[in-house]
């Protein structure tokens, strides 16, 4: 198992992190040591200046619908740092633009919220963990959810069903933890006022965004902190960040083919199930390179 992870002397890559919750996450992690990149499209004001004082943080323009982009960033990692990221947290996330949304429906050939919010961060897991196993690594992976990965809303389906799939994709991966030495975890916060929201004051009307009914931008950057470094968080994890609640997600489904099974057998399942997984991987540890696409 990871353990205790701390941050100091640590590479982290951050998308979506030119701004809101992503750019005080990125502040907050260069502040307990570790060396930064700033992965988005731009810049906002804050984030720029921020930069022109951040000794350990640099930016690179990356477009995460664009997977060559997404690998690039182990590429930018080792030419300014030495070495691959040890921590991925596809922060790059939209909710319902007016753009890509289920009922205004504008799009021809695909929703690019899927892409943005499912098909990035899961995309980047993976370049994560070839990266870190190309070079003998252990890591973390701290997917960005939301409570909306938890309910419904029949006003944003599509966010919903795109963090409902972050959650899922989360929930599957807890056994790389112990295998790979890879941690995936997620944090689902409720409202947190930032340019998400601030940027569009007709969706804060219809969804009645307010200082009181927010979480803080504080609070939710401290559980990703803690999911990414405090060992007790292991892979699997799903973390509610609301005003009043700060827990642990319970899942107590356990499924299984065949139904209910004792602990011994159910051990030798998984273990069957995941063997073809771990011998494929095998392959991609110690190669030195962390590039490639498993093509």
């Amino acid at each position: 198992m990871l353990g205790d992870f701390p941050l100091k002397d640590k590479i982290a890559v951050i998308t979506g992190a030119g701004s809101g919750i992503n750019l005080a996450f990125t502040q907050l992690a260069a502040f307990h040591g570790a060396k930064c990149i700033i992965a988005d499209l731009r810049l906002t004001a804050e984030a720029e200046a921020y930069l022109k004082t951040a000794k350990n943080a640099i930016f690179t323009k990356c477009d995460v619908t664009q997977w060559s982009d997404l690998q690039n960033l182990v590429t930018v990692s080792r030419d300014e740092f030495g070495d691959v990221p040890d921590i991925y947290v596809p922060g790059a996330g939209v909710f319902e633009p007016k753009w890509s949304n289920f009922w205004d429906d504008t799009e021809t050939s695909r929703y690019a919220e899927i892409d943005i919010n499912i098909s990035h961060p899961i995309k980047l897991a993976r370049i994560a963990i070839r990266a870190l196993l190309g070079a003998n690594k252990k890591g973390v992976v701290l997917m960005v959810a939301s409570v909306a990965g938890l309910a419904g809303n029949y006003a944003a389906p599509l966010y919903c069903a795109t963090k409902h799939a972050i959650v899922g994709f989360v929930k599957s991966m807890a056994a790389a933890e112990m295998l790979e030495g890879v941690k995936v975890v997620a944090i689902c916060p409720a409202i947190v006022k930032t340019p998400l929201w601030t940027t569009r004051p007709d969706m804060m009307q219809q969804y009645s965004v307010r200082d009181d009914a927010s979480v803080s931008v504080d609070d939710v950057t401290q559980a990703m902190l803690d999911l990414i470094q405090d060992g007790k968080y292991g892979g699997g994890t799903v973390f509610k960040c609301d005003i009043d609640v700060k827990e642990v997600v319970q899942f107590n489904e356990r499924i299984l083919p065949g139904g209910e099974r004792g602990e011994e057998e159910r051990a030798e399942v998984m273990d069957k199930i995941h063997r073809p997984i771990v011998e494929m991987l095998r392959g991609e540890r110690g190669t030195g390179t962390g590039t490639g696409t498993g093509s």
